[in-house]
């Protein structure tokens, strides 16, 4: 899933358009806004600590993706959008990486917000402009919001649903005022919104795929696509916010080329013979051993480097559909959990390179470890019913082996808490009320089938029928859409200010909703609880403390069986780039690179 995009700018100016405002309540007009605390960057500030503002502009950087895609619209729910699909088009404000959550001006140039946050305002740049050269004005702004929600993905939908009503106050001035509640984080959010043109919508279907380029107000524009082959951005010459200071040292190549490979391990043959120049590794074997015959790097001109960071490494796991009977237990699932055999994975597979994830917020001070803490227990013993009771006694960690092979222990546990369910062995076989349990594990990339099959395997000893299909990335699509599976992978990213997409990650009114991110389908009211406790921290130290109780809540309901995570980008290019000193707590920002003629020249020999 696409997220709601987010940018990068900031605010130096109050807007002229303020003459033009109603009577509202006081709020000053500020150059962004942070969710807890202060801002990082002060007004007036010159550019991201890890942009560089002397980096070069010119020369082309080629990536790739894996599957494909057949649509150029990337906010709604049919589909494929390319790589690289939000590259056009902009925000009010943008964050920066190296921010718990701190968003600066973009198409805004300034912003204001009440003590409550009851509502924000937004004052546009008066530079601000399509790439027809046509102005951004306040009713681009209220037709995108009415027409995302609308027509949108439903995640807009959901993503926007504390949003009352959307006021033009002005030419460039635009007021969001939200249902009452206590949520800092509104204001934020409705700096996330994508703006579009509303002149180019007119008359077009917005509910639509295309293949027509929609006209966007970004640093890029499609200049080339084929369907499927390749997709090619070309970086807007005169574009309207290239100087402003969270731009300035940003998007500095002229081209940026995506081609679409259906196998990662066809694009890592075709990366070592030059045909790309960058890569993000995210496969252990790969990272290991798939580069030993590069040229590239044993002649120097190649680099390959992990570089680490400090991003929450949030989720990735086998995730139940537990809109399915059969794994509406948790004792059953609990016992599908001590199948899976991590060290042995681990230990056989992935070189040892990975850490195993015990935490929905992995990598993070809002990790949940040791027993609840006072703060914790303030939200958490108002639901104790409602709550497993080990969110209270215990700490959770996954099942864990020797690494050896040797799983019965564990399956002698797993066959425990089955038979405790109700379900018994009979002829091989797992059955319960003479219904066998068999289901189907689904994948979109044929590398996932080594680290599946031999959990397949270990259920298979339980008596347990899980077969695996892979299949191709429309076709997972669409299943995932319509919750058309039993059990698939699923990766769950976190940011540093947990808020409202917790509630489209675990909420129950997210789960019925096509094309959500609540594939595990949680329908849980202390989930919710604890969602809205989360929402509604007034200051830094309460989120962190309510964020851990509500991952306690999710790991002792054993939603998901975890995988694994690693706090380091690993990274392969061809040594073509310049890149700034600084790599923020986020990690690598691609779009903080530039292409160095010298380098460049000397790959070519």
């Amino acid at each position: 899933m696409r997220l709601p995009i987010l940018a990068a700018t900031a605010l130096l100016w109050i807007c002229p358009a303020l003459a033009e405002t109603p009577t509202l309540p006081s709020a000053k007009p500020a150059h962004g806004v942070a969710m807890h605390g202060d801002l990082k960057y002060p007004a007036g500030f010159r550019h991201f600590d890890y942009a560089d503002p002397n980096a070069p502009k010119g020369g082309e950087v080629r990536l790739a993706e894996i599957g494909g895609w057949d649509s150029l619209n990337p906010f709604i729910v049919k589909g494929e959008p390319p790589g690289g699909a939000d590259l056009p088009f902009e925000t009010l404000l943008t964050n920066s990486a190296d921010e718990a959550f701190s968003e600066y001006g973009l198409i805004a140039e300034s912003v204001e917000v009440p003590a409550d946050r009851s509502w924000v305002i937004f004052n546009l740049r008066p530079r601000a402009r399509w790439h027809d050269g046509k102005p951004i004005t306040a009713d681009d702004v209220v037709f995108s919001l009415e027409t995302l929600k609308a027509k949108g993905h439903p995640r807009y939908r959901f993503y926007y649903a504390a949003v009352d009503k959307v006021e033009k106050l002005g030419e460039r001035r635009v007021r969001f005022v939200f249902k009452p509640g206590d949520n800092r984080e509104l204001p934020l959010i409705a700096g996330q919104l994508p703006i579009l043109p509303r002149h180019y919508w007119q008359g077009r279907d917005f509910a639509a795929t295309t293949l027509e380029p929609p006209l966007g107000s970004g640093p890029y524009r499609i200049v080339a696509s084929e369907t499927g082959r390749h997709i090619v951005y070309e970086r807007v010459r005169d574009y309207w916010g290239a100087d402003l200071p969270v731009r300035r040292g940003l998007y500095n190549f002229d081209r940026i080329r995506y081609d679409t490979y259906r196998d990662t391990t066809v694009a890592l043959e075709a990366f070592k013979a030059g045909e790309y120049d960058w890569r993000l590794e995210n496969e252990a074997r790969k990272w290991a051993t798939g580069y030993e015959d590069w040229q590239g790097l044993r002649d120097g001109r190649g680099r390959k480097e992990a570089i680490a960071n400090q991003r929450p490494a949030g989720m990735q796991a086998f995730v139940f559909n537990l809109r399915r009977d059969l794994f509406a237990d948790p004792r059953v699932r609990r016992a599908l959990a001590h199948a899976f055999d991590y060290e042995w994975t681990n230990k056989t597979l992935f070189y040892g390179q990975y850490k195993r994830t015990g935490s929905f917020f992995a990598n993070s001070e809002l990790a949940a470890s040791g027993l609840p803490g006072p703060l914790e227990l303030t939200v958490l013993e108002p639901l104790r019913d409602k709550l497993p009771p080990e969110v209270f006694t215990r700490v959770y960690n996954p099942p864990a082996t020797d690494g050896d092979g040797n799983i019965r222990p564990n399956l002698r546990i797993a066959m425990k808490l089955l038979e405790e369910a109700g379900w018994r062995v009979v002829d091989g076989k797992l059955v319960k009320d003479g219904r066998p349990f068999a289901f189907e594990i689904l994948l979109v990339q044929p590398t996932w089938e080594r680290i599946t099959l031999p959990f397949a395997r270990n259920l298979a000893r339980l008596g347990i029928d899980a077969s695996v299909r892979t299949v191709d990335t429309a076709q997972y699509k669409n299943r995932l859409d319509s919750y058309d599976f039993d059990m698939v992978v699923q990766v769950w990213g976190q940011s540093q200010s947990p808020g409202n997409e917790q509630a489209s990650f675990w909420g129950s009114e997210s789960a019925d909703q096509p094309g959500g991110q609540n594939l595990a389908g949680i329908k849980d009211p202390a989930i919710d609880a604890l969602i809205e406790q989360v929402i509604a921290a007034p200051d830094r130290e309460t989120l962190v403390a309510r964020t851990r109780a509500l991952d306690r809540a999710l790991l002792w309901n054993h939603f998901v069986i975890p995988h694994w995570h690693l706090g380091q980008d690993r990274l392969a290019w061809w040594d073509k780039f310049g890149r700034p000193a600084v790599s923020p707590a986020n990690g690598v920002q691609l779009f903080s690179w530039w292409v160095d003629p010298a380098r460049a020249g000397r790959r070519e020999k």
